[in-house]
C-alpha cells in the first residue's frame, strides 16, 4: 500500500506518535521538523532515506507498511 499526501497529513499525529517504536533512529527533534514542513510527507520520506538509507521508493513503501499495519492492529483490537 503506498499511502498518499493527503492521507498522510490527516494522519500525521497518529503517525507521529507512532514513529519512534517501528524507526528508533527518528528522534523527536527530527519529528519536529516533519511538523514545521509544509509538505510532512515528502520530509518525512526523504528522513527516512538519510537515517536508514533507504531509496525514495523503499521509504515510501515502509510508511505504506507501517500504515497498513497499524490499521490492521487497530481493526483487530476494535
Amino acid at each position: 500500500m503506498i499511502m498518499n499526501k493527503a492521507m498522510f497529513e490527516e494522519k500525521w499525529k497518529v503517525i507521529r506518535s507512532q514513529s519512534p517504536e517501528r524507526w528508533s533512529l527518528m528522534a523527536d527533534f527530527d519529528l519536529l521538523k516533519v511538523d514545521k514542513a509544509d509538505d510532512k510527507y515528502n520530509r518525512f520520506v526523504t528522513m527516512l532515506q538519510v537515517k536508514y538509507g533507504y531509496s525514495r521508493q523503499q521509504a515510501r513503501e515502509e510508511v505504506g507498511k507501517f500504515w497498513a499495519e497499524y490499521e490492521a492492529k487497530n481493526k483487530a483490537a476494535g
